[in-house]
């Protein structure tokens, strides 16, 4: 509430996976009026006025303004879409009743063991699409790159950084 009445804000928490644990530790939290550029600009400087230094990765939604304060302030940062962002996108674009298994197929991918393997498995998923589903198979077209930025980083840490969602289970 504001002002006696009820406002939307958002919420944002920044949480770091230490290289050599591979731990989980949260960053800072702010609130905002909206998740545009200029309040992911601040947001991330804060972080690194306070001492955040060395990053080599930001899992994140597609959201434009976020993307642009990552490139703006984490330079040499690479970029990962989070897979539970990128599913919901995905699924959105298939009829219900073929949800489940659509999710499943694009699943398979993360549960290859190598950097090779995910990508050859991402183009025979999204080639096996490409009839029924080819708004789909557009979308996964598009974001290869970013959705197996993981794959570039020690396979025991890719089930915390293929995604934002800290409850993701690593076999769901």
């Amino acid at each position: 509430r504001q002002d006696g009445q009820v406002v939307s804000v958002a919420v944002v928490i920044a949480v770091g996976v230490r290289a050599q644990t591979g731990e989980r530790e949260i960053l800072g939290l702010d609130v905002g009026p909206s998740e545009d550029g200029a309040f992911w600009t601040t947001f991330l400087r804060s972080l690194v006025a306070r001492g955040l230094s060395g990053v080599r990765l930001v899992t994140s939604d597609a959201h434009r303004g976020l993307k642009g304060a990552i490139e703006a302030v984490l330079q040499g940062a690479s970029w990962q879409r989070c897979r539970v962002h990128f599913m919901r996108n995905a699924l959105s674009l298939v009829p219900k009743a073929a949800q489940q298994m659509v999710g499943a197929t694009i699943r398979t991918v993360f549960a290859q063991p190598d950097a090779r393997s995910a990508q050859e498995q991402w183009r025979r998923v999204a080639e096996g699409f490409r009839h029924r589903f080819s708004r789909l198979s557009e979308l996964m077209d598009e974001a290869e790159q970013d959705l197996l930025a993981y794959a570039a980083f020690p396979q025991e840490h890719w089930h915390k950084i293929w995604s934002n969602n800290p409850l993701e289970k690593v076999n769901k």
